[in-house]
């Protein structure tokens, strides 16, 4: 299984970033995990949109599902998608209708969002929209998914996805406050992605991310292999999130970085 990252900003992109989305795959299955302000645009860096199998959605902020409108445009109008030859595209009978996972309530709010220009449809005609739960457990080829609801500002998923081929494990925590809840469901993952947005906790008091030290602490009592931080801005210095993560987990620890491959 690998994993590529295609955006690892926060709610606001690193100068020429790419917020939340990341690219997982396994043989030909090809899944996009969140889709984020500018994500689109980097996973064509790496893979044939009309390609991809699913996109799964952690939650519905706009900086995990954004960049689904965009991917919709494209499958809608772009030449290949065509039902008749388009210069050197030859046409198709059958253009791609990749599945859309995203917590339930997603149809309603894609709705509202591309309502506001008088195009309610665009990401429902688009995609196969399958709305899930925590009970859920879809497959994409050899890939098992499973959700773990956690503690957001709305309702979040951590993602789990484990290859049936050669069994390697990917833990995405999502956006999170601390929790038990993300520990439990990433224990023992090859490979932990996880928010570390905030140098510091938030002063209001409630509280939706992980600081660099948080993140480190749930990997180490996850017992995961690696730990990546993501979710975190280009202003926020990386050396000293490295190191504050590395303390609490007790070893190494990665900032995740555009384009960065992970072989799982």
């Amino acid at each position: 299984m690998r994993l590529t990252v295609l955006g690892k900003s926060p709610s606001w992109q690193d100068a020429g970033g790419a917020c939340s989305g990341y690219l997982v795959e396994e043989g030909p299955a090809c899944v996009v995990v969140d889709c984020g302000n500018g994500v689109f645009s980097k996973l064509r860096r790496f893979r044939d949109y009309t390609r991809v199998d699913a996109v799964v959605i952690s939650h519905l902020h706009a900086d995990h599902f954004l960049d689904l409108i965009p991917f919709a445009y494209a499958l809608t109008y772009a030449p290949r998608q065509q039902p008749v030859p388009v210069d050197r595209w030859p046409g198709t009978e059958a253009p791609a209708r990749p599945r859309l996972l995203a917590p339930h309530g997603a149809v309603e709010t894609f709705r509202r969002v591309v309502g506001a220009w008088g195009n309610e449809d665009l990401i429902e005609n688009a995609f196969t929209i399958e709305e899930y739960g925590g009970e859920d457990r879809p497959t994409v080829g050899p890939l098992r998914l499973s959700f773990r609801s956690v503690p957001h500002f709305l309702e979040t998923y951590a993602i789990r996805v484990e290859s049936s081929q050669n069994g390697g494990s990917l833990a995405f925590g999502a956006d999170s406050r601390p929790t038990v809840d993300l520990v439990e469901f990433a224990r023992g993952a090859d490979l932990l992605l996880i928010e570390a947005t905030l140098p510091r906790p938030e002063r209001s008091g409630q509280r939706g991310h992980l600081t660099p030290r948080e993140a480190g602490e749930h990997g180490k009592a996850a017992a995961a292999h690696r730990v990546v931080l993501t979710h975190i801005s280009d202003e926020l210095d990386a050396l000293w999130a490295r190191s504050e993560a590395a303390d609490a987990f007790g070893g190494p620890v990665e900032v995740a970085r555009e384009g960065a491959v992970y072989r799982l």
